[in-house]
């Protein structure tokens, strides 16, 4: 029997030599069952498996129209869009705000006719789509509907997730335009809206990813998505929204890292304590409000420029970790992302990874097929109660909110972050082709590169709608989005009728600037 001392995960949880019949509960809920550690369906992955939607955007519309029909007809069975830094952040790419950013980090909208672009011959009634989008999450989803609305394909008809996560951003990320609370207006009004016009689409995506990428632990991202979901959900009965109906709506996304095990049970334990917190705090009682639904991507920061080609390695493990724990939709890394936008190449592996995880190693056979091991199960055990007492602390600060201001939840997040990277440069901590098994030479990696004519034709493009459009309707949509601004009325309707008139992104944001401020967390 193994007698080394000293083990534990990142997250500080000590790890026992080998573990037993005490470790485990004698009896666990069948999936689909509260509080639904097992998993949000009886039969999982049998009845259905997990969506392989994987994240891609990069220049103009056009070329990412072509990137997706090109996963499309390789396999992948749900768009997930990603935008670049000024659309982010609300600025058209004209602006002067936007200088060198353009199409770098996802595709550039500005306007209806960008969008039109971006899903032509994609029939929008057929796809489910992820956008990750949050500050002007609204915006972003008002124009696929009024691309759906061109296709002929009705709200009803529509399916997919808006990330609409702002919290995050001002925990990790730094993707906010205006402050927390007229942010949180905006993500209850689009709560409202879809529940009105959209029913089918996935209103939030309480998002974890990027509080890992920032550096936390396990438990932390655990922890702090967990109490960012219990702010929306106050903030939306504030609103007179009722927690059965848009509690049904909500879905997660959490990052699927290097410690499979650890990860596992960090599904486990994430569901577990949401339908605690739903059924306990809110009163709901509908299952589907209680079940927590998540999307994982694997984890971005554990990609190595070095040896690049281990990444493979690494996403195939991360990647059965948001498997085994109950991921309803998932994407897989490109191996070459820490140098630059993923090549076609690189793209079409992390497609075929779980193509081969899906259709080849068993994983769609059987619900929750590590449920019962004594090392998982109290692995999730003590996840939920190390959480448990994080949500405590965030709520005797007074929320997330709250406690987002007061720069507690960034903190915590920045020692875990210098633990880690003391413990790589330390040597404590083995990355490998990084701090252990180093080569002098590696063979080069044929990167993707983007096209400047691409970046000029989308600059063209917002420049011709700005001169084509009718003045005099743009500008009254935009008196009539600032008017609401100043009130209490849901904002998405005016908004659309902007974007229908043409305004772009940037001009509506704008007005909002003027209204609210911009955030300065300083």
């Amino acid at each position: 029997m193994a007698t080394t001392d000293g083990r534990e995960t990142e997250s500080g949880i000590e790890i026992k030599p080998v573990y037993g019949p005490d470790d485990a509960p004698t009896a666990l809920e069948p999936p689909g069952a509260y509080p639904y550690t097992r998993g949000p369906y009886p039969d999982m992955y049998r009845g259905r498996p997990w969506t392989i939607r994987q994240y891609a955007g990069f220049a103009s519309a056009e070329e990412s129209n072509s990137r997706y029909r090109y996963l499309l007809d390789r396999g992948q069975t749900g768009l997930s869009i990603a935008f670049d830094l000024p659309t982010q952040l609300g600025y058209d790419s004209d602006d002067p705000h936007a200088l060198g950013e353009v199409g770098r980090t996802g595709v550039a909208i500005d306007s209806l006719a960008d969008m039109e672009l971006l899903l032509a011959g994609i029939p929008l009634g057929e796809v489910s789509t992820s956008m990750t989008i949050n500050a002007p999450a609204s915006l972003l989803l008002l124009l696929y509907e009024l691309v759906a609305e061109g296709q002929g394909v009705p709200g009803t008809a529509l399916r997919g997730t808006v990330q609409n996560d702002i919290l995050k951003e001002y925990i990790a990320r730094g993707n906010y335009i205006f402050p927390p609370r007229p942010s949180m207006r905006l993500t209850t009004d689009l709560f409202a809206y879809c529940a009105e016009r959209i029913p089918s689409w996935n209103t939030i995506s309480i998002s974890g990813y990027h509080i890992r990428e920032a550096g936390s632990t396990a438990v932390q991202e655990l922890a702090f998505t967990l109490a960012n979901g219990i702010a929306y959900c106050t903030a939306a009965v504030a609103a007179g929204l009722g927690p059965d109906d848009f509690g049904a709506r909500l879905s997660f996304f959490f990052n699927a890292h290097n410690d499979f095990f650890q990860e596992v049970a960090k599904f486990r334990a994430a569901r577990r304590l949401w339908a605690r917190i739903m059924r306990e705090r809110f009163g709901a009682t509908n299952p589907k409000a209680q079940a927590l639904r998540f999307h994982a991507q694997t984890g971005g920061s554990t990609l190595t420029a070095q040896q690049p080609e281990n990444n493979i390695v690494r996403v195939a493990v991360q990647a059965l970790s948001a498997i085994a724990g109950g991921a309803q939709s998932l994407h897989t890394n490109s191996f070459d992302e820490a140098l630059a936008l993923p090549s076609e190449r690189a793209a079409t592996i992390a497609l075929r990874t779980q193509q081969i995880l899906q259709h080849e190693a068993g994983t769609t056979a059987t619900a929750d097929p590590l449920g019962g091991s004594y090392y998982v199960e109290a692995l999730t055990d003590e996840l939920e109660a190390r959480a448990w007492e994080l949500i405590e602390r965030v709520d005797e600060l007074g929320g997330a909110v709250a406690a987002i201001e007061q720069g507690f939840v960034q903190g915590e997040i920045e020692t875990a972050a210098f633990r880690w990277q003391q413990e790589v440069e330390g040597g404590e901590r083995v990355i490998v082709g990084v701090n252990s098994y180093e080569t002098a030479e590696e063979d080069p990696i044929e990167l993707h590169r983007l096209d400047p004519a691409a970046i000029e034709r989308q600059l063209q493009r917002t420049a011709k709608l700005r001169a084509e459009r009718g003045t005099e309707e743009a500008e009254s949509a935009l008196a009539r989005v600032r008017e609401a601004a100043r009130g209490d009325a849901n904002l998405l309707f005016p908004m659309r009728d902007a974007l229908r008139a043409r305004c772009t992104v940037g001009e509506i944001c704008g007005v909002l600037r003027d209204e609210w401020g911009e955030y300065d967390k300083a």
